[in-house]
């Protein structure tokens, strides 16, 4: 084990980092589509109140057991004296190296973008469908081929953040969260400007403060309670974790307010930069979530936008920010349990694990669109067709595994540990935490039900909530 435990050197460099770690790819990617689908201003309602009734009370449970214990996610069950509950944190571990597996090459596609629209935006422009397919492979005369391009700029993506975690939670991660997130934020608000003066992006404002019930139903509820569930980075060992570097005195309600704050105000901002945007440029019908908006559709917002391709570079480089700063914090997760389960040091042991989930996620791009490729991980077999490598990364951590683990967290917590001690090792050092009784009540009944009605509902009626 590394001698002396890491700690957060500055209360700002810890709260940077964790809103870094929460403020992901879906806040940007997936909300605005999210929102659009649930009505504009009925789903920001919604899920705010979700934030304040479930994403905020699960983020403090994870700092407060992390702190308390002092221990990675699976250390924690053995410090607080639950070592039979230890089945949680190897659950949040093997769901943040999976995650990490795939989501360091998307941060890759992105890091291609950046430079794409940079150095040869008409080529995006004239064939942005085209231009994403040859990247990941796959050729318009129906042809596939290893997608070295996308390969390669994954391995830079991982490289970055190699390098970010090497030099240590204070001098890597705190110092990064400290120029990256300032920075995302000006570019929020540069791209937010620029979206809301243009033709016709009042017709987009108008609709995201709108309030359109006839949109609402349950799922929208579900994509809402799902959204902001993962948004917070809960369920990933990345909260116990960074909660475990945290000194005594730290006012843990208090930094998580201003992390769900800030986490959730990065969301709202994507919103009504992008609904008003393709509002403008585009049609209400063409808004959508996820990559293929991202990186196709997109491109035809940012052709018709006057100062386009600048506006495209800013907007991939907040893309690059956001998915640093969350894959970074999946890999601490990871190298800090092993550097302390197992007594690694920390240098080989990020260089490897990151050489490792690199070339797992190598066959997550391969398979995105090298069709020929699906066949050799899953194949239809006596009538049964399953999903493709990557789907079936994506289920296996986006509907079981991270919900499960939350569920351990909230149990353990709510019905074991009990919540009095969270809230003795809250009010550490003269806090007070004015709202401890309605704490006890979300954390043993409200959260638990929400979290298990996500694992449920996800896998019954196939929504993705990623």
């Amino acid at each position: 084990m590394e001698k002396g435990r890491a700690q957060w050197g500055s209360k700002i460099g810890f709260i940077l980092a964790a809103a870094g770690s929460a403020v992901g790819l879906g806040n940007i990617w997936k909300f605005p589509g999210r929102a659009y689908e649930g009505g504009g201003g009925c789903f920001l309602l919604i899920y705010l109140i979700i934030v304040i009734f479930l994403g905020a009370p699960m983020m403090l449970t994870e700092l407060s057991v992390g702190r308390a214990s002092q221990a990675n996610i699976v250390g924690v069950f053995h410090n607080l004296g639950r070592k039979n509950f230890a089945w949680v944190g190897w659950v949040g571990i093997l769901g943040a190296f999976i995650i990490t597996c795939y989501y360091a090459h998307v941060g890759g596609w992105v890091l291609r973008y950046v430079a794409g629209y940079a150095t040869q935006s008409s080529a995006i422009y004239s064939d942005s469908l085209g231009y994403f397919y040859n990247m990941l492979g796959l050729h318009s005369d129906g042809t596939t081929s290893i997608p070295w391009t996308a390969i390669l700029f994954a391995a830079l993506f991982m490289a970055l953040n190699a390098i970010i975690i090497i030099r240590g939670v204070e001098g890597g991660i705190e110092r990064f969260n400290k120029i990256g997130m300032p920075a995302l934020f000006i570019l929020l608000l540069i791209l937010l400007v620029r979206s809301v003066t243009l033709d016709g992006a009042e017709k987009g404002l108008e609709y995201m403060i709108s309030l359109d019930w006839s949109k609402v139903n349950f799922s929208t509820f579900l994509a809402a309670l799902g959204q902001a569930f993962y948004s917070l980075s809960i369920g990933m060992a990345i909260m116990i974790t960074y909660g475990s570097y945290l000194p005594r005195d730290e006012n843990i309600p208090g930094n998580t307010a201003l992390i769900c704050a800030m986490d959730t105000l990065v969301a709202f901002l994507a919103g009504f930069i992008i609904v008003p945007a393709v509002f403008a440029t585009l049609g209400e019908n063409e808004i959508g979530k996820g990559g293929g908006f991202a990186f196709v559709s997109l491109a035809n917002v940012f052709h018709q936008m006057p100062g386009g391709t600048f506006f495209g570079v800013l907007f991939y480089l907040l893309l690059l920010f956001a998915a640093l700063t969350s894959c970074m914090s999946l890999i601490e997760s990871i190298v800090a349990f092993l550097t302390e389960h197992y007594a690694w040091k920390r240098t080989p042991t990020t260089i490897i694990v990151c050489i490792i989930m690199f070339l797992i996620g190598c066959l997550y791009t391969c398979t995105q669109a090298a069709v020929p490729l699906k066949g050799i991980w899953f194949d239809a077999t006596n009538g049964v067709t399953f999903p493709p490598f990557c789907d079936f990364m994506e289920y296996l951590t986006d509907r079981i595994m991270i919900p499960v683990c939350a569920l351990g967290v909230a149990i353990f917590v709510g019905w074991v540990w009990k919540p009095e001690n969270a809230i003795t090792e809250v009010e550490q050092c003269g806090v007070r935490f004015r709202l401890a009784k309605v704490y006890s009540i979300l954390i043993k009944y409200v959260a638990p039900v929400a979290i298990l009605t996500i694992l449920i509902m996800s896998i019954a009626a196939g929504i993705t909530l990623s």
